[in-house]
């Protein structure tokens, strides 16, 4: 089966689950979307009313600032993976329950492995927990860890910023330095070979020559 063959059927299971009560709830599953060759994939945390709505990861207010941010990094939006760490939306956008993103995680393994991007940009605490247990997002945001072969980089969800505009200035500055991460990725993925060198012959030695020998 192709990556493409995988992912069409990827998202038809994501439709159609009924794994959790999400599924009673929702009005459209949000598989995701992107190419699956993608560099990066952004992971966020569950659908929004949008979201919901058009079956379509970050299609509100968080959607657009997103783009602005990834415009700053240089990137458009069909460059790049984006997902979440539920496929459904929480009733009223409550956070995501353990139970909930446990029972998702199988979709998530397998975009993963679908796409295997150089960097992972998770967005907000509730993915960044699977990389960075224990970790507060304040305290390290922007600051990727290697993994794998794979670059973490753990951000601000879009949405922060949205409710706390002091924010904004910080989440453009950690996206800014995504293109500097992205060649890092590359050359720790791929690294240039190291150039043989011919040793030259070893040259015979001048003998001096002795008067009266």
């Amino acid at each position: 089966m192709t990556n493409a063959e995988r992912f069409e059927t990827l998202c038809e299971s994501v439709r159609g689950c009924m794994l959790c009560p999400l599924a009673k709830t929702r009005n459209r599953a949000v598989p995701g979307e992107g190419p699956i060759d993608a560099e990066i994939m952004f992971i966020g945390e569950a659908p929004g009313m949008n979201e919901d709505k058009q079956g379509r990861p970050f299609v509100g207010a968080a959607g657009q600032f997103l783009e602005e941010l990834l415009g700053a990094a240089g990137l458009k939006r069909d460059e790049v993976y984006i997902c979440n760490v539920l496929k459904c939306r929480p009733p009223g956008n409550r956070d995501p329950l353990p139970t909930e993103i446990e029972t998702c995680r199988a979709y998530l393994d397998e975009q993963i492995d679908m796409v295997d991007p150089l960097v992972i940009v998770t967005l907000g605490r509730f993915s960044m927990a699977r990389y960075f247990p224990g970790q507060t997002i304040s305290r390290i945001h922007g600051r990727p860890k290697e993994s794998g072969g794979c670059f973490y980089v753990p951000m601000f969800h879009p949405a922060a910023a949205l409710h706390q505009q002091s924010l904004r200035d910080t989440i453009i500055e950690d996206f800014r330095r995504l293109p500097e991460i992205v060649e890092r990725a590359r050359g720790a993925r791929h690294p240039l070979p190291t150039p043989v060198t011919t040793p030259e012959p070893e040259r015979p030695q001048a003998t001096q020559m002795h008067l009266f020998e």
